[in-house]
């Protein structure tokens, strides 16, 4: 008789319907029944491939038994499923867990000859269980979502290059603009980029006239979006229009930044002589047309655009800006849109500069568990749509209540990050640190909530799955 045949096309069945009630689970318990669901069936599949493992022992249906009868409870009721059951499943998911590892971690018994034969060999799987969380987190922020140097450099040399060259640009074709120095911002620029350096900002300052404009905070205008600005023309009885170079860029009394992002679209991305760039950079330098962002790609290797082995493209985004003292607007329609005039008040240099002070007084390691964040969510394709604005806040409101931030309490911030972004996606609105009236949750649709509270309840009780 083929055992192992016939066990493996049971275990397809049971696979069947376990991905059946899985992807109709949803539907029928909402996010938090069908998470407790998915844990449940996680235990079942484990139990299943102990039991073929370890078919000789004769306990092995009698657990079985015992397991099926108490996680058919999770499926009896949504109803019970909120009244507490959520206990029982995560006991007993910790519980197979807990024996699982018991059996990784026993030490197989070998003949003394194939000992000595191959005394470096262990199995994969067991290495991997003799580390603890906090050795996982740190083995995968090294590996995963922290950049080699030499990467971060060869990007920010590009991304400097490219300044360069449209500021040389600029000066020669327009030289009335009144720009201030162009510069490197963003991520790359702060060490906060994760995965692969990919992508750059290139602010842009533009020099306006205090007499002449007022930048007006979005509450105070017909908008009433905390994070649309509006910049206002002044004092046109005594500086009529003309005065000023943006005069032209008025729209309704307003300086409008759709139109300044029109015009540095015409003036830089369909003016500039790319080929010849390209040439003087030895890489593939053109423009990313057809949307409302200012974007280069950048692809090093050959000008045909062949990049080599181990190299990618590397995005850079020219952003116009607007300084008055801590306030920082951007021209971005694409976040503004379809207000012409609105302009985006910008957080980041906000929650960036919050969270290097805290770290600096404590020694703490936030810096590490939002890059450890951003990995994750940025290679799980559940957690994706999550951006690094809403976990920058999470840990900045997390900082307010817990003290330690330690590198060793790592693995217990992580967790605690977890169990807290739950919280905020069951409750719909995650509020800036900044401005408690923005909803950093708001641009994601009901789907990608259900996907992200379902990945990250069964991260509740493992968290290591979140790091693979």
């Amino acid at each position: 008789m083929d055992f192992q045949g016939s066990r493996r096309r049971g275990e397809d069945g049971i696979a069947m319907v376990i991905d059946f009630l899985l992807s109709n689970a949803r539907l029928v318990l909402g996010v938090g029944g069908a998470a407790v669901l998915g844990i449940a069936t996680l235990a079942v599949k484990r139990l299943i491939e102990r039991a073929g493992r370890a078919a000789e022992d004769e306990k092995v249906e009698q657990k079985m038994a015992e397991s099926w009868e108490e996680l058919s409870l999770v499926s009896a009721s949504p109803t019970l499923i909120r009244k507490g059951l959520e206990g029982v499943v995560m006991k007993h998911v910790a519980k197979a867990a807990r024996q699982q590892k018991a059996d990784l971690c026993q030490q197989p018994q070998m003949p003394s000859l194939e000992v000595q034969s191959k005394p470096e060999s262990k199995p994969k799987r067991l290495q991997l269980c003799v580390l603890t969380l906090q050795e996982r987190l740190q083995q995968y922020y090294h590996t995963r979502a922290a950049l080699a140097p030499e990467e971060v450099r060869r990007a920010q040399t590009l991304a400097l290059d490219i300044c360069t060259e449209i500021q040389g640009f600029l000066h020669t074709r327009h030289p009335d603009m009144p720009l201030g120095e162009m510069s490197l911002g963003g991520s790359l620029l702060d060490d906060l980029q994760v995965v692969s350096a990919d992508h750059a900002c290139l602010l842009v300052p533009l020099q306006l006239e205090p007499s002449l404009w007022r930048l007006i905070p979005g509450e105070e205008t017909l908008l009433t979006h905390p994070l649309h600005w509006m910049v206002r023309r002044v004092n046109l009885e005594y500086f009529p229009r003309g005065r000023s170079y943006w005069d032209r860029f008025l729209v309704g009394g307003y300086l409008s930044s759709e139109a300044l992002v029109s015009m540095f679209s015409k003036a830089v991305m369909e003016t500039m002589n790319w080929p010849s760039i390209s040439s003087t950079l030895d890489c593939l330098v053109r423009p990313v047309l057809g949307g409302p962002e200012l974007r280069l790609e950048i692809r090093p290797g050959d000008l045909q655009g062949g990049a080599g082995s181990g190299d990618h493209s590397l995005f850079v985004s020219m952003v116009p800006l607007l300084r008055e003292g801590d306030v920082v607007l951007t021209a971005q329609p694409e976040l503004t849109s379809p207000w012409v005039n609105a302009w985006r008040l910008s957080l980041y240099p906000w929650e960036t500069q919050r969270l290097a002070q805290l770290d600096a007084s404590d020694d703490g390691c936030r810096k590490l568990t939002l890059k450890t964040l951003k990995a994750v969510c940025r290679l799980n394709p559940a957690l994706r749509p999550l951006r690094a604005a809403p976990l920058a806040n999470l840990i900045l409101h997390l900082s307010d209540r817990e003290s330690d931030w330690s590198e060793s309490n790592l693995d217990v911030r992580f967790q605690q990050c977890i169990t807290e972004l739950i919280g905020y996606l069951e409750q719909g609105p995650l509020p800036s640190y900044f401005k408690s009236a923005v909803n950093l949750l708001s641009g994601l649709s009901e789907d990608q909530v259900d996907q992200m509270g379902f990945m990250l309840y069964c991260a509740v009780s493992e968290p290591e799955i979140l790091l693979i």
